[in-house]
């Protein structure tokens, strides 16, 4: 690697920059390309990078997914890597509309009272136009009047057939949304479960490796590899793993950086 601050640079396997003013923060940014005033020159990050390509004493790890990780930056796949793609394409291509009946219900309620205040407008203008008859009286403008309210009443009528075949395709809508909404519900859940299973598979092959660098490494350590602390725990699938970049390393758990590199077999940078 080749580190540069603008002031200092620093190259070789290892670099211890504790004497230097540089935060831990700026160094993982530019080991992982992040805009940063520091450069540092590495390959590129593998996948494990991120879980333990950083270790220091307020580190957490959660060892299982690390060690997932781990196995992936060795070009290690799961069984259900076939699903999990497949899973994950159904849900890119998955479209789940917004859809609501609420208007549409509505349009329908409002052109209902239309048609019943109508109708009976119709009804009361029919009976005044039979009580003139019955008196032999004037019924022009009556009959007038009833004319347009049918007229009135036969478009609300139409008007009320046209609400009720949008709320149909509203509600068909609706349903549709919450068929997609439930779908991509049961598509989370399996895709949950794949990941998971997909993780432990990919721990599960490197669990001894990972044993093997917690009782070798260079300090006590518990005899359960599960029950160690996060420090040793990152340091030791540190080691498993393939990091490619170097690991940020502020902890003491070695002699000096060279030891560290030697132990973890990937490249330093002390802070």
């Amino acid at each position: 690697m080749r580190l540069d601050d603008g002031e200092t640079a620093r190259a070789g396997r290892v670099v211890d920059a504790r004497d230097l003013n540089l935060s831990r923060a700026d160094a993982v940014a530019a080991i992982r390309r992040d805009a940063t005033a520091v450069t540092v020159e590495c390959p590129e990050p593998g996948p494990a990078h991120e879980r333990v390509g950083d270790v220091h004493p307020e580190i957490g790890v959660s060892i299982r997914t690390a060690l997932a990780a781990a196995a992936r930056s060795r070009g290690h796949t799961a069984p259900q890597a076939d699903r999990i793609a497949e899973i994950e394409s159904e849900l890119a291509e998955l479209t789940v509309p917004t859809a609501s009946t609420r208007p549409e219900r509505a349009a329908v309620a409002d052109r209902a009272d239309d048609v019943e205040r109508l109708d009976e407008r119709v009804a009361e203008l029919r009976g005044r136009v039979q009580a003139l008859r019955e008196r032999d009286a004037e019924t022009d403008d009556v009959e007038a009047d009833l004319a347009a309210a049918i007229q009135e009443f036969t478009a609300a009528k139409t008007d009320l057939i046209a609400a009720r075949e949008n709320h149909e395709a509203a509600t068909e809508a609706a349903r549709a949304a919450r068929d997609a909404r439930e779908r991509r519900m049961e598509l989370e859940d399996r895709l949950a479960n794949r990941r998971r299973a997909a993780r432990a598979s990919l721990a599960d092959g490197l669990t001894d490796e990972y044993r093997e660098a917690v009782a070798v490494a260079p300090w006590e350590t518990p005899t359960d590899p599960f029950q160690v602390g996060d420090v040793t725990a990152a340091l030791a699938v540190a080691r498993v793993a393939d990091l490619r970049a170097p690991v940020v390393l502020s902890c003491d758990r070695f002699a000096d950086p060279a030891t560290a590199a030697d132990w973890l077999d990937a490249a330093v940078l002390r802070l």
